[in-house]
């Protein structure tokens, strides 16, 4: 179900949560909509987005962290 990553690097985490998310909602269009799915669903995909956001957050910081001591 996990597609594979459009570049050669080995472990892009980024581009990997981005289509862990994408995946994520893939699969929730197949599940059937009942009440406790529905709900399940809403958190499911917050969840699995805020993992490459948080990734993301994280590297930017690590960034500019690296900067402000070099300079």
């Amino acid at each position: 179900m996990i597609s594979e990553p459009s570049n050669n690097k080995p472990y892009d985490l980024e581009e990997r949560t981005f289509l862990f998310a994408k995946d994520i909602r893939v699969f929730i269009k197949n599940l059937r909509m009942t009440i406790a799915n529905i709900e399940d669903s809403k958190q499911l995909i917050r969840c699995s987005g805020s993992i490459g956001a948080n990734y993301i957050e994280a590297n930017e910081a690590l960034r500019k962290k690296r900067f402000s001591v070099s300079c």
